[in-house]
C-alpha cells in the first residue's frame, strides 16, 4: 500500500496480511486465499474506525463518518430557543464521509482506491 493511500485515523497503519495467506512462488491464489486476504485488510480498516458498506469474496467498500440527523438538531434547536443552532452548524460544516474500495488481484496484492466522500 502506498504512503498516500493509508487511512488517516487512530492507531498505525493496517499491516500486511501473514505470509501463510499467499500461496508458494509461481502458483496462483485460489478464491479461497484471496478472500482470506481481503478479511485480514477489512478488519485491520475496522479496527481504524471504518465501516463495511458492501462486500463480495473479493472486493469491500469501507465507510468513515456519517450524516448528521438534521431533524434532531432541528428539534433541539427549537427547544433551546436557537442556543443548540451554534452547535448544529458546527457540525453541519465540519461533517465528511470517507469512502475507500479494496480490491485483492489474481497475485493477492490490495488495492486500494480512494472514492467520493
Amino acid at each position: 500500500m502506498a504512503k498516500s493511500d493509508e487511512p488517516k485515523g487512530w492507531g498505525p497503519p493496517p499491516e500486511p496480511p501473514p505470509e501463510l495467506f499467499y500461496a508458494p512462488p509461481g502458483e496462483p491464489l485460489d478464491d479461497a486465499r484471496r478472500t482470506a486476504i481481503l478479511d485480514w485488510t477489512v478488519n485491520q480498516y475496522v479496527a481504524l474506525g471504518w465501516r463495511v458498506e458492501s462486500r463480495s469474496p473479493t472486493q469491500a467498500v469501507l465507510v468513515r463518518g456519517g450524516n448528521v440527523n438534521h431533524l434532531l438538531h432541528a428539534i433541539l434547536t427549537i427547544f433551546t430557543c436557537l442556543l443548540w443552532g451554534v452547535v448544529w452548524i458546527v457540525l453541519a460544516m465540519g461533517n465528511r464521509t470517507e469512502r475507500v474500495a479494496l480490491t485483492v488481484d489474481a497475485v493477492g496484492n490490495v488495492q486500494t482506491v480512494h472514492g467520493p466522500g
